[in-house]
């Protein structure tokens, strides 16, 4: 009776299953990005109405789960499709096997705060820290492995690109470095307020935070970030699984309208 009740209170079609929106609403993610996910064939819906509805039904449920557990754990989309859909995909055992990563994580992070409170304590003069007590926690390979990927899957050309980076923040002092990041944290966001709000990607409101973004990385570039710089800028928020988790972890869907805007922005500014 109960589980009666909460079908129809939601207005779940028990035969067909659930509705993009209602799988949006339950998940998180974005309407725009399950369409994206059914296009390129990681989700299926399981059925399309005569009306063209997509309806979600249980096994389709899970398998979102399992892409969300892989995108937390920097996979690209391509290669979760592969993952899924190999003849030796065991959900349990994925299952178990994102429990420990997570675990792992969990204590690596944990390690970090109390980095962060030691840290704290000895700039305030109520302990001290050795130099090696300082790094307690960070993982100095994450970096060298993400540049490495993007690399492999873009060539030397992006090699180049993170060397001449690195030289032009090489000369940012502490204050230059502080208010970059306040200034991106800003750019953000503004940019999940206008998500939230409905705003298209491509509108005046939009465009104009989508021109703070380019002002603000071309400071961090040895000249005004061209057309196809920025266009590559989108490119890489958009499939590297770094920045991708990044951004959706400040709001699912995020990642996906950022560089539509970029693209706009793009298209009829940068031109």
């Amino acid at each position: 009776m109960r589980d009666d009740h909460c079908v129809h209170r939601q207005g779940i079609d028990r035969v067909r299953g659930y509705t993009v929106k209602q799988v949006a609403k339950l998940s998180g993610v974005s309407v725009r990005t399950l369409h994206h996910y059914h296009e390129v064939g990681l989700l299926k819906p399981a059925s399309v109405g005569a009306n063209g509805y997509r309806y979600y039904g249980q096994d389709e449920l899970l398998r979102l789960q399992q892409i969300l557990f892989h995108r937390e754990l920097g996979f690209a989309l391509e290669e979760i499709g592969k993952v899924l859909d190999s003849p030796g995909f065991d959900r349990a055992a994925a299952l178990r096997a994102h429990k420990a990563n997570l675990a792992a994580e969990t204590k690596r992070y944990r390690r970090l705060m109390r980095t962060i409170d030691d840290t704290l304590a000895a700039l305030e003069g109520e302990t001290k820290m050795d130099g090696k007590a300082y790094y307690k926690g960070f993982d100095p390979d994450r970096a060298a492995a993400r540049e490495a990927w993007i690399v492999e899957h873009y060539g030397e050309g992006a090699r180049r690109g993170i060397e001449l980076r690195n030289q032009a923040m090489s000369r940012w002092t502490q204050a230059d470095y502080d208010g970059s990041q306040a200034e991106i944290g800003q750019i953000t966001r503004d940019l999940v307020k206008a998500l939230q709000e409905g705003a298209p990607a491509h509108s005046e409101h939009v465009q104009a935070i989508a021109r703070r973004l380019h002002t603000w990385a071309s400071r961090s570039w040895v000249q005004p970030i061209s057309r196809t710089g920025f266009l590559g800028m989108a490119r890489f928020y958009s499939e590297v699984p770094h920045y991708r988790e990044m951004f959706e972890g400040w709001a699912a869907g995020l990642t996906d309208y950022m560089t539509e805007a970029m693209r706009a922005f793009a298209g009829k500014e940068l031109a």
